[in-house]
């Protein structure tokens, strides 16, 4: 469920109308809605309830906007960061350091001493070097790194080859076969407490075998590494669960997911950790935009060119990724269409042959589910500048990122005096 409905023939975002963002703010435009975020929160929260005192760390990469970081601290999130950067939006968000896990297979050593400095709760190693320099730097200020071993299972997580991140050709974590003789090594080291194992095998799963068959594995690892007199207190079980990105899909359930968690962990014993990102942040928000015009095409459909384009929302041009596509004020009437951006790409398409609501030159419409990966991703290709954000909360709108236009990234460039 999320708070971007029809009222009265115009689409809302909770109590405020998108034609006054879009009027106010510009197009394209991302709008976020606080009670959407919110109650993902709770959904997720409540699934995992009887798992003790889990720690639920947002997947920062998802959506890093400091108001939504803020939003999910309030409801006692942490936080999940693959970069320096998105460690210190984390913390700029109000997240407590023990509540922030370091994930990412290539944390550089400002990377990892940032870390130390900031007391974060976990790192997930992902190699048996990064280790070694975890524990070299940890020791030489006289503290221990808190960190688990992320393990790689070589499990399909059937999902897009380009977000699968648990199968053996990866690159991610430790291979399950060197994972006992790794952890056993890294756990000698001084500066190092090596206190569980970690798993994240992919994004946008829409079937939970592939998690289970994962979490068999990671429980048997469990066993092993205590038989050989390791004290696992923690395990980190990832992220990845999925979000219906077309009207009428039908996908587990947070609280599917949960019962499925509870039965493969029984009698584990350990703090478990979730990151989750996309099923709380990406029915949480929308692409506003506008038609440029229209165009009429050879002898297919028609094309629909949008202000909004493949800098703003790289997803359809990255992986072919489905956004549901509506008019803000529909009709009632229908088109097939072909849906573009302005971008000197042919990739710089969102849909192609989409039946869709009939649209004019002028008219305002929503690329649907596009709160997760989506500003995060921009870029300003063709100088196109960087898009802005919005909050709804009820009946009010903030702007939590400003546009960024051509302008302003032109002026931090520099031509050497030698080129005058």
């Amino acid at each position: 469920m999320d708070h971007f409905a029809l009222k009265d023939g115009v689409l809302y975002a909770e109590d405020v109308p998108l034609p006054r963002i879009a009027e106010e703010v510009g197009t394209p435009v991302y709008v976020y809605s606080r009670a959407t975020l919110e109650r993902h929160a709770r959904v997720f929260s409540e699934a995992l309830a009887s798992l003790g005192d889990p720690l639920i760390a947002f997947a920062v990469k998802s959506n890093p906007n400091l108001a939504v970081l803020n939003v999910l601290q309030k409801q006692g999130f942490g936080a999940d960061v693959v970069s320096g950067g998105e460690l210190r939006r984390a913390l700029a968000a109000g997240i407590a350091p023990d509540k922030i896990v370091f994930s990412g297979v290539g944390k550089t050593r400002a990377e990892l001493q940032l870390g130390l400095d900031e007391r974060i709760g976990q790192f997930n190693i992902e190699s048996r070097e990064e280790g070694y320099e975890l524990a070299e730097i940890a020791a030489s200020r006289g503290i221990e790194a808190q960190a688990c071993l992320r393990v790689n299972p070589d499990v399909d997580a059937k999902t897009h080859a380009k977000i699968s991140t648990g199968k053996a050709e990866n690159k991610f974590g430790v291979p399950l076969m060197r994972a006992r003789e790794t952890f056993a090594e890294l756990a000698a080291l001084e500066g190092m407490n090596l206190r569980g194992v970690a798993i994240h095998i992919g994004s946008q799963l829409a079937d939970l075998e592939p998690l289970e068959t994962a979490f068999a594995k990671v429980g048997a690892l469990v066993a092993d590494l205590r038989a050989a007199g390791h004290p696992i207190t923690h395990v980190d079980l990832g992220g990845g669960l999925g979000v219906p990105y077309r009207k009428g899909e039908v996908l587990p359930s947070p609280a599917e997911y949960g019962a499925m968690v509870a039965r493969a962990t029984a009698g584990w014993d350990v703090k478990l950790i979730f990151e989750p990102g996309r099923v709380i942040a990406g029915n949480a928000g929308v692409l506003l935009t506008r038609v440029v015009r229209m165009k009429r095409g050879g002898n297919g459909p028609p094309f629909v060119i949008v202000d909004a384009a493949m800098n703003d929302l790289a997803r359809p041009a990255l992986y072919g990724a489905w956004h549901d596509f509506e008019a803000v004020a529909p009709s009632g009437e229908r088109m097939t269409a072909n849906i573009v951006g302005p971008i000197c790409e042919t990739g710089d398409t969102f849909a192609t042959d989409r039946e869709c609501d009939a649209l004019v030159s002028g008219d305002l419409a929503v690329f649907r589910t596009a709160g997760a990966y989506g500003a995060t991703m921009a870029s300003s290709y063709n100088s196109r500048g960087f898009v802005a954000e919005v909050l709804v909360d009820d009946d009010r709108f903030a702007v939590v990122a400003d546009r960024i236009d051509a302008g302003a990234i032109m002026d931090a460039e520099r031509v050497p005096d030698w080129l005058l």
